[in-house]
Protein backbone atom coordinates (compact mmCIF):
# COMPACT_ATOMS: atom_id res chain seq x y z
CA UNK A 1 0.00 0.00 0.00
CA UNK A 2 0.96 3.51 -0.65
CA UNK A 3 1.21 6.07 2.26
CA UNK A 4 -0.22 9.68 1.61
CA UNK A 5 1.29 12.55 3.54
CA UNK A 6 -1.61 15.01 4.55
CA UNK A 7 -0.41 18.62 5.86
CA UNK A 8 -2.37 21.44 8.00
CA UNK A 9 -1.54 24.92 9.18
CA UNK A 10 -2.52 25.94 12.08
CA UNK A 11 -3.08 28.98 14.31
CA UNK A 12 -3.14 28.55 18.51
CA UNK A 13 -4.71 32.29 18.59
CA UNK A 14 -7.67 31.22 16.70
CA UNK A 15 -7.38 27.54 17.45
CA UNK A 16 -8.35 26.32 14.04
CA UNK A 17 -6.32 24.90 11.33
CA UNK A 18 -6.44 25.58 7.37
CA UNK A 19 -8.04 23.24 4.95
CA UNK A 20 -6.04 19.96 4.99
CA UNK A 21 -3.22 20.18 1.72
CA UNK A 22 -2.36 16.31 0.46
CA UNK A 23 0.82 16.18 -0.84
CA UNK A 24 1.49 15.23 -4.37
CA UNK A 25 4.42 12.62 -3.63
CA UNK A 26 3.01 8.60 -2.12
CA UNK A 27 5.06 7.04 0.02
CA UNK A 28 5.75 2.65 -0.10
CA UNK A 29 6.14 2.91 4.02
CA UNK A 30 4.59 4.72 6.91
CA UNK A 31 8.37 5.41 8.41
CA UNK A 32 9.14 7.75 4.71
CA UNK A 33 6.09 9.18 4.69
CA UNK A 34 6.80 10.60 8.43
CA UNK A 35 10.56 11.37 7.62
CA UNK A 36 9.09 13.65 5.00
CA UNK A 37 6.25 15.18 6.94
CA UNK A 38 8.63 16.86 9.65
CA UNK A 39 11.01 17.54 6.87
CA UNK A 40 8.13 19.37 5.01
CA UNK A 41 7.02 21.48 8.47
CA UNK A 42 10.05 22.40 8.93
CA UNK A 43 10.92 23.86 5.51
CA UNK A 44 7.10 25.49 5.58
CA UNK A 45 7.82 27.00 9.28
CA UNK A 46 10.56 28.72 8.19
CA UNK A 47 8.84 29.90 4.60
CA UNK A 48 6.83 31.94 6.99
CA UNK A 49 9.12 33.09 9.42
CA UNK A 50 9.58 33.84 12.78
CA UNK A 51 7.55 37.25 13.05
CA UNK A 52 4.44 35.81 11.38
CA UNK A 53 4.80 32.15 13.62
CA UNK A 54 4.94 34.58 16.62
CA UNK A 55 1.98 36.58 15.34
CA UNK A 56 -0.25 34.57 14.44
CA UNK A 57 1.23 31.51 17.18
CA UNK A 58 1.06 29.25 13.93
CA UNK A 59 2.14 24.96 13.64
CA UNK A 60 2.43 23.17 11.40
CA UNK A 61 1.07 19.33 11.83
CA UNK A 62 0.58 16.50 9.70
CA UNK A 63 -0.38 12.48 9.14
CA UNK A 64 0.38 10.30 7.31
CA UNK A 65 -2.59 7.73 5.50
CA UNK A 66 -2.53 4.52 4.14
CA UNK A 67 -4.10 4.37 0.46
CA UNK A 68 -6.51 1.40 -1.11
CA UNK A 69 -5.05 0.55 -3.84
CA UNK A 70 -7.35 -1.07 -6.16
Amino acid sequence: MKVLLVMFMCSAIQGECLAPHQMPVLYSDYYSCLSAGYDEAIKKQKEIGKKETNKHQIFIRFHCRYLNET
